[in-house]
């Protein structure tokens, strides 16, 4: 048994950047735990490779939803990083903050300091922006936001057919406003991933007031007399435990944080005595209000060979892997992304509901060579991403084992209003790609099919392809109703020393990724954490 000031449970987005500010001050003893291992895999630092990443089955967690009761009762895979860095190690780099308006309806649920003004100094503390220092970013912080460098083929096709249909060509996301179409940008440094192990913990990793334990599988929350006092944990077949005279802090996300919770006996009283665990304190909203953003892919053929697959092709793809090893650089040290919209897809909406992101390949793609294998051809593929979700699912637990996987289930399409949006976003993709020049750039549609016209049709198609952008959240929201989990500090309601710092905290998912929030609500948790004043709002 050791003992310490902080204990983390979850080396994630979260948890690495705590680990960095809570140790930045030498009297404090951090400890660290991770369930999975390092984030050493060969292809896990090459952005190229990021779908092989988190398809690896030793680095995720390899969850499954439950039969989901609108998808005619499809399960739904939800990947999730076990490994230093989390999900931040398997995903896609994608830097996106959401809408301004997002946080300010945070503030406006009773959770004071959590709008756009009071959150955007966080962002900006931890980012170091290609565009240098401004009001809405950052320079010198710990992680790389990197351009990405439009082709000269592809990329004018579709900002002029976004011009025709009435969006604005934005030089930022996150600038004074975010509707529109442009490149995105991603978490790469000098051409490699840059992960919150890669650049939070690694360059600290050597203090002597932080460990670090790998291969940790948190068994529960150890609390006496309401208080969280401790973790224990299973490490090499053998059950240990670490005392925490400050705090312990969750930061395992929005599908693990609920299940720790939940296993140490912080729930639902009656499901946690259906399950077999004792409870010790009732808080009815651990595990419920689960948000994600419901995705579905179309498809085009391009017209020519035009797309990425040239590029796939094995001697092509050898010399750009080559090129990242030796320099970071190449087509090896990116993402083949074209461009990304946010897009209401109704007009009188008040923000973005819909996140149109268009790639030049199929994510069925794989390297090729005559003679070995084909290819799957020249495709342009289409990420249509709800991201107002109105349907609600929830993370209960399966057994009172640790080793078993929670249950998980989504309920995407629940919301009629959702599968309404569905249906606008299916037809606007083809309205998009009906729309000179982008229509020049394609053949025909593959998915969904053409024949699918009807409400019904298209209903029928979005039912067998939705999934997940993997972005869940909001399984232990901060609030100030009965469904609260936690306080605007991010403390478990009616326990002393227990904090969750994830996303899982967010009591209403925001419209876009989640990485970078998530890296946000760490920096200013930290700040709550160590007792410092808040950074000064921004004057917006």
């Amino acid at each position: 048994m050791d003992t310490f000031d902080f204990v983390i449970v979850g080396a994630g987005s979260a948890g690495c950047v705590l680990a960095n500010r809570l140790s930045a001050n030498p009297n404090n003893r951090v400890l660290l735990l991770e369930a999975g291992g390092p984030d050493d895999r060969p292809l896990m630092a090459m952005p190229l490779a990021w779908r092989d990443t988190f398809l690896d089955p030793v680095v995720n967690w390899g969850f499954l939803s439950e039969p989901e009761p609108y998808l005619d009762g499809r399960r739904i895979p939800a990947p999730r990083g076990k490994v230093l860095g989390g999900s931040s190690s398997v995903n896609g780099m994608m830097y996106s903050r959401g809408y301004p308006v997002d946080y300010d309806h945070w503030r406006q649920l009773g959770l004071a300091g959590w709008g756009y003004a009071d959150v955007l100094p966080y962002f900006r503390r931890s980012e170091n922006n290609w565009r240098g220092e401004s009001l809405y970013h950052g320079a010198g912080g710990e992680l790389t936001v990197s351009r990405h460098h439009a082709d000269k083929v592809i990329y004018p096709r579709l900002m002029q057919a976004a011009e025709k249909l009435g969006f604005r060509r934005l030089d930022d996301f996150h600038g004074p406003d975010a509707e529109g179409f442009s490149t995105p940008e991603f978490t790469v440094h000098r051409g490699r991933r840059g992960s919150t192990s890669a650049r939070f913990l690694a360059p600290v990793r050597g203090r002597a007031n932080l460990k670090i334990e790998t291969g940790a599988l948190a068994h529960r929350v150890l609390i006496e007399r309401g208080r969280a006092v401790g973790v224990a944990f299973e490490q090499g077949g053998e059950i240990r435990r670490a005392m925490a005279e400050r705090e312990v802090i969750l930061c395992g996300g929005a599908f693990n944080s609920p299940q720790l919770l939940l296993l140490s006996g912080i729930g639902p009283a009656d499901e946690l005595a259906a399950a077999g665990v004792k409870a010790l304190h009732d808080l009815p909203g651990v595990g419920k209000n689960l948000q994600d953003h419901a995705s579905i892919a179309a498809m085009w053929a391009a017209k020519g060979e035009i797309a990425f697959d040239s590029k796939l092709r094995f001697d092509r793809l050898m010399l750009s892997v080559l090129q990242w090893r030796l320099f970071g650089a190449g087509e090896a040290a990116g993402l083949p992304v074209s461009a990304q919209g946010f897009v209401r897809t109704r007009p009188e909406l008040e923000w973005p509901d819909m996140q149109f992101l268009i790639t030049p390949v199929s994510m069925a793609a794989r390297p090729w060579f005559p003679g070995w294998r084909k290819g799957v051809g020249h495709i342009f593929s289409a990420a249509n991403v709800l991201l107002r979700p109105e349907s609600r699912g929830e993370v209960t637990l399966r057994s009172p084992d640790p080793r078993d996987k929670p249950k998980i289930q989504f309920n995407l399409l629940q919301a009629q209003a959702d599968r309404d949006t569905f249906r606008r976003m299916v037809r606007f993709g083809r309205r998009f790609f009906e729309t000179a020049p982008a229509s020049e750039l394609v053949s025909a549609q593959i998915a969904p099919p053409a024949d699918a016209q009807t409400d019904e049709e298209i209903d029928a198609f979005v039912r067998g392809a939705v999934g997940t952008a993997m972005h869940p959240t909001s399984t232990c929201a901060m609030g100030t109703g009965p469904g609260a989990v936690l306080d605007e500090a991010c403390r478990v309601r009616g326990l002393e020393g227990l904090r969750v710092v994830d996303a899982s905290v967010m009591p209403a998912i925001v419209g876009g990724n989640t990485n970078a929030p998530v890296i946000m609500i760490a920096e200013k948790a930290a700040d709550m954490i160590l007792g410092r004043p808040a950074l000064e709002a921004a004057a917006i």
